[in-house]
């Protein structure tokens, strides 16, 4: 008796091959998101690493944010004595080469520049407002431009470099990461980030930029 090989029919062959693309078209999304995940917790680290240095800072400067920004930058003022390594300065969003030099390290977060020279006791909300964020340019997709032989800095209506950011660096750019001037981390609203001052004297958007 003769062995017989049975081969794909077209039929069958066409049908795998949908299986095949809904199976894509299913884990693809889910793939994306499970990664931005881990991209929005690793820039929380980082954010949360940069205060723990900027605490040690604090403490070995009466607790004078950043004083020296004419001659030293903030990201210099860390580096390398309270960090030694450039990637941390550098969020999981930006897509740029990671790069440890002193000259053209890429620098993901700005500093509020109203926090610099100001003393720690004298901000009135510490847990409200902003001293490091992403600090993105003005690109319909995140980007960022700065690197470490420039301050950068970080506004509700602007970085520099960069300009104006078109909406925040996850959960479809409606959402923020940001460190506090009490040293915690959290993820906030583009919304809420943006947000310009309004309302009574105790709404908290009066406090998140200027302290």
């Amino acid at each position: 008796m003769k062995n017989s090989v049975r081969a794909f029919t077209l039929i069958e062959l066409l049908v795998v091959i949908a299986i095949i693309a809904i199976l894509v078209g299913i884990g693809l999304p889910v793939f994306s998101s499970v990664q931005e995940k881990a991209r929005a917790t690793q820039d929380m680290n980082n954010l949360r690493q940069l205060g723990i240095a900027t605490q040690t800072y604090l403490n070995d400067n009466d607790g004078v944010i950043f004083v020296d920004q004419n001659t030293t930058s903030w990201m210099k003022s860390l580096h390398p004595k309270y960090l030694p390594a450039w990637k941390i300065f550098q969020s999981p969003f930006d897509s740029r080469s990671s790069l440890e030099n002193d000259s053209t390290s890429p620098v993901s977060y700005g500093l509020n520049p109203n926090a610099v020279a100001q003393s720690t006791d004298k901000i009135q909300k510490p847990t409200l407002f902003i001293l490091l964020a992403p600090a993105q340019n003005n690109n319909a997709q995140v980007k960022f431009a700065g690197v470490t032989n420039a301050t950068v800095t970080v506004l509700r209506d602007a970085s520099t470099p960069g300009g104006t950011a078109l909406g925040g660096t996850q959960r479809k750019r409606t959402a923020i990461n940001a460190l506090f001037a009490d040293l915690h981390a959290e993820s906030l609203s583009w919304t809420t980030f943006k947000a310009p001052k309004s309302g009574p004297a105790d709404d908290p958007s009066q406090f998140r930029w200027d302290p």
